[in-house]
């Protein structure tokens, strides 16, 4: 009974209080209506007045580490700088993107009036043409598609996504369910009419983007505001301030930017910073998991790239602060509380001597140019004789000329521009003829003639596979190249050369390797035929505005002297390429001198240099240690970029210049390119011949220039004008004869008194292995693996047949050599140390093994190398005595590389060196590099003699190793 009461009073309690809540939240709500009517009478925000208090923690950046040369000279650091930024506080609705977009577009001006740049690293850009077009390919790019739509992971992206093109991303990007980018007009109902991308230009839309895409990425933390400008000038911050009002969410701020040393020796050794990526992030902070009192990342962080600021980058990297704030339903800071002040990052200095450095860079460039001088010859390539040696290939005017075009020099779309001079429009007029020709030409071999590939003219066989290139090319996705069964006979056919291109593409539209929907409509059935002629419809269009095939057009014209020499000495002195100080286009227009020599003189003085042109050879690097430690003090790269034009925030524009650069600038020659070494190669195998036994000290063996143990039988450099005959162990190093390390490979290769060239190989690779040949040198920037040769043991011991090594990795055999036995893991680090200057680590170089081997094989090696460079023209009558070896690695088609590894002094070795310069014809130009890195390190001659700004021919004669 008593417990039946409890229950009744219980229930009765329950279901007043339910009934009180019920009517406070109607009273409450009628109490919101009636404020926010209220509010709107007035012509008020309701939010405005209706003050919430949320407390969130707000990180304060940190200052990252500073990096200095070993001498304490400052490579790279952090500088305050002002920025203009951007923070999404529109309210929603259908007018947000209008007022935004205008917002962005008033900032632009004044950013750009103001001669200050806007944030570029928006990685869709602008052809010649002004076409969009994507400034990444391949997995990069997918990535970048992947972020545009959503998706978590490439994997997730739908075919459509995947293939679509720059075009296909803008559109979708500037639709009204994205930024709304267009022209709004109003519609007569207080509402407004869209029109996507109308009432801009391509240029600005692609500004726009720019800013509305950096903005999209911090939209899931709303008042968090984005760069728009960083490091703008004192004029743009007074504009702005000026107008703050008028410039909703635009703000300027303090910010630091990472500022490195201007100097593009330095600078794929550094390398540079950017905004960290959504798989970055996810990877540091992975890592940071398993990390005692580790970093962690947010997504506006700035992180390393490449180069040391990526290996370094934890390092490097300072710990962020922290700031409780209370902020309003506005997002407007009330308040603030505790604070954790932030930790600059550690400083790092580098075993790198950045005078030495740049001083090597030079070096390289003078003398890479003096060898293209050397070889241009003013003959047409069509007039150019057969040559059978690579040593004599020669580079023709013409290729000069076109080289020019070819690799962006000279400015394609600007010839069409209404800036354009007289002569570029002359040119401009004449190509335009040409073009059509050409088109009737290609579309009439399409639709009527049908030829076989092998049965065109060079010219035509030139712009056919590039239409086969250009619709596989990510700019268009028309042909998939990896849908395309090799196996297919049509496709091996046309790999031969034995099919017309009229068949291969019919094979490819039947096959599905072609999207026809790309190119045709996509909303009705179409049959092959009507397939095929939407298709040449679609390459004839193609082909009126693609800079890639108006480049072959180009091509053709000069070939055949359409365009002339002096024409496009005209053009350079139009688009500035070269400032014409002592008329010689006054001389070259009286006949005073051709535009061959005109061409010259500019490569001669470095105007026009050889990463311009990207002809053989216009690359080269040296790496130089200290025999003692292993330390590296240079690792030079030729060509090199501007890594500040990369850092903060990337220069889309310029990455997609450097890219599409043929001399390959963002390539690091001198920890990535692999060459067969040559006869740099030769200690290795000297060094494996005594150790095993195979040849003695002392003994003869005659040198008869046919080595006729094996077929095909390989001959001596010196063969067929002469023979080395008997020689020892120091002259077959010495006169690098061929003939004698055949003799040694063939010896490592018997077993049981049979030839077995694997055996051999494996001889010879334990050898390599003791030099560090085996494994990556250990420099800690990114390099390529190396390979010790797997096959042909008697070429293998001269250097030849597979073996692939990277300079550095030269410069630890090297240098291995020099100090008789410690192969170190070579190092770019010195020591750390932070803000205060106080040491938190210092590194050492560790020796990777030690090559434990008699000291008579050390003494021989020593002594061929002593006695090879004194034979070198290269260093007739040098003050310092060195030793070393050149090789020259043979190539097919195209000149030689050229190599050189040596050391100096040679009584106490101080440094070691490895140059190449690939397809640089003959080792003795890398012979010549290394003495005047010799003459400038041990100071035998000035710098101001030896860096004169223009190009250095060859001065020794060629060594045929």
């Amino acid at each position: 009974m008593i417990s039946h009461l409890r229950d009744k009073i219980v229930s009765i309690i329950t279901s007043r209080l339910f009934f009180l809540v019920v009517v406070m939240v109607v009273l409450f709500s009628l109490l919101v209506h009636r404020l926010f009517v209220l509010q709107i009478v007035r012509g008020e925000s309701f939010l405005e007045n209706f003050t919430l208090k949320i407390k969130r923690e707000k990180s304060i950046p940190s200052t990252r580490g500073s990096i200095y040369d070993r001498n304490g000279v400052v490579l790279a650091c952090d500088k305050l700088a002002y920025a203009v930024t951007m923070e999404d506080n529109y309210d929603a609705g259908s007018t947000k993107n209008m007022k935004m977009n205008d917002c962005i577009f008033e900032v632009i001006n004044i950013i750009e009036r103001n001669g200050d740049s806007l944030i570029n690293d928006f990685d869709i850009i602008l052809d010649g043409a002004g076409h969009f077009q994507f400034a990444l390919t391949g997995r990069s790019q997918l990535r970048f598609l992947a972020d545009i739509y959503g998706r978590s992971s490439v994997d997730e992206l739908l075919i459509k996504e995947q293939a679509a093109s720059a075009e296909d991303v803008v559109e979708y990007l500037c639709s009204e369910k994205k930024f709304g980018i267009g022209r709004y007009t109003k519609d007569g109902t207080g509402g407004y009419d869209f029109y996507p991308m109308e009432g801009y230009t391509n240029a600005e839309i692609l500004k726009i983007l720019r800013v509305r895409y950096a903005m999209s990425l911090n939209s899931y933390q709303k008042y968090i505001a984005t760069t728009v400008a960083s490091n703008v000038g004192d004029e743009t911050v007074a504009e702005v301030m000026e107008k703050k009002s008028e410039l909703q969410g635009v703000d300027i701020a303090e910010a630091t930017i990472r500022e490195y040393t201007d100097d593009p020796s330095l600078s794929h050794i550094l390398g540079y910073t950017g905004k960290i990526s959504d798989e970055e992030l996810t990877t540091l902070n992975a890592e940071s998991r398993a990390l005692t009192d580790a970093v962690d990342y947010e997504l506006n962080d700035y992180v390393g790239k490449s180069g040391i600021e990526e290996t370094m980058e934890r390092k490097l990297q300072g710990r962020k602060g922290k700031q409780t704030i209370f902020v309003d339903n506005l997002g407007r800071v009330t308040e603030t509380g505790d604070k954790v002040e932030p930790v600059a990052g550690s400083d790092l200095y580098l075993t790198i001597d950045s005078k030495l450095q740049s001083v090597v860079y030079r070096i390289l460039e003078q003398k890479i140019a003096g060898i293209v001088v050397s070889k241009i010859r003013d003959i047409k390539k069509a007039d150019l004789p057969e040559v059978t040696n690579s040593s004599d290939i020669v580079i023709p005017i013409d290729d000069v000329y076109f080289a020019l075009f070819d690799n962006n020099f000279i400015d394609v779309p600007h010839l069409s521009s209404e800036h354009a001079g007289p002569y570029e429009k002359q040119v401009y007029e004449e190509f335009k003829v040409r073009l059509s020709i050409v088109t009737d030409l290609v579309v009439n071999d399409l639709l009527e003639e049908h030829k076989v590939f092998s049965a065109l003219s060079p010219e035509m066989q030139s712009y056919e596979s590039y239409i086969v290139s250009m619709l596989q090319s990510s700019a268009y996705g028309v042909f998939d190249p990896a849908s395309v069964d090799i196996t297919n006979s049509d496709y091996l056919r046309w790999k031969e050369g034995k099919l017309s291109l009229t068949d291969y593409l019919r094979t490819a539209i039947a096959e599905d390797w072609i999207d026809i929907t790309r190119i045709g409509s996509a909303e009705r059935y179409m049959n092959s035929e009507e397939s095929y002629e939407s298709l040449i419809n679609y390459i004839e269009t193609a082909i009126s505005d693609d800079i890639g095939f108006a480049k072959r057009v180009y091509e053709y014209m000069i070939r055949e002297s359409m365009i002339t020499g002096p024409e496009i000495c005209h053009i350079l002195c139009e688009q500035g390429k070269i400032v014409d100080t002592s008329n010689k286009l006054g001389s070259l227009d009286a006949g005073v001198i051709s535009s061959y020599e005109f061409i010259l003189s500019l490569i001669e003085a470095l105007e026009i240099t050889p990463a311009d042109l990207a002809l053989d050879p216009c690359s080269g690097s040296s790496v130089i240690t200290d025999v003692s430690t292993g330390e590296v003090i240079a690792c030079v790269s030729y060509p090199s970029y501007d890594n500040n034009r990369l850092a903060n925030t990337i220069d889309a524009e310029y990455y997609g210049a450097l890219t599409n650069d043929k001399s390959l600038p963002l390539y690091d020659y001198a920890t990535q390119q692999r060459t067969t070494p040559g006869s740099t190669f030769k200690p290795v195998s000297s060094t494996a011949g005594l150790e095993e036994g195979v040849v003695g000290l002392n003994e003869l063996i005659n040198c008869t220039g046919v080595f006729e143990e094996v077929d095909p039988s390989p001959k001596c450099w010196i063969y067929p004008a002469s023979t080395h005959g008997d020689l020892n162990i120091v002259g077959a190093i010495e006169n690098s004869c061929n003939y004698y390390f055949y003799t040694v490979g063939y010896r490592l290769s018997m077993l049981n008194g049979n030839f077995e060239s694997d055996f051999g190989v494996e001889r010879l690779a334990h050898y390599a292995d003791l030099y560090g040949l085996s494994e990556k040198s250990g420099i800690e920037i990114t390099e390529s693996e190396p390979k010790v040769s797997d096959s042909d043991s008697v070429r293998s011991a001269i250097g030849q047949s597979t073996h692939l090594y990277t300079t550095a990795g030269l410069a630890r055999y090297v240098n291995s050599v020099a100090n008789e036995g410690r192969c170190f893991n070579l190092s770019l680090l010195d020591r750390l140390a932070d803000h205060n200057g106080t040491l938190l680590e210092d590194y050492e170089t560790e020796v990777r093994n030690y090559i434990d081997i008699s000291s008579s094989t050390w003494n021989a090696i020593h002594a061929g190398m002593k006695a090879a460079v004194k034979s070198y023209g290269a260093f007739k009558e040098f003050p310092l005595v060195t030793g070393g070896k050149t090789g020259t690695a043979q190539v097919q088609n195209r000149p030689n590389h050229a190599l050189f590894i040596g050391f100096a002094p040679y009584e106490h070795p101080r440094i070691a060196v490895a140059t190449r310069v690939a397809y640089g014809y003959t080792s003795s130009n890398a012979a010549e590099i290394t003495r005047d890195i010799y003459k400038y390190y041990f100071a035998l001659e000035s710098e101001d003699s030896l860096l004169t700004g223009r190009a250095v021919l060859p001065d020794s004669a060629a060594i045929g190793d």
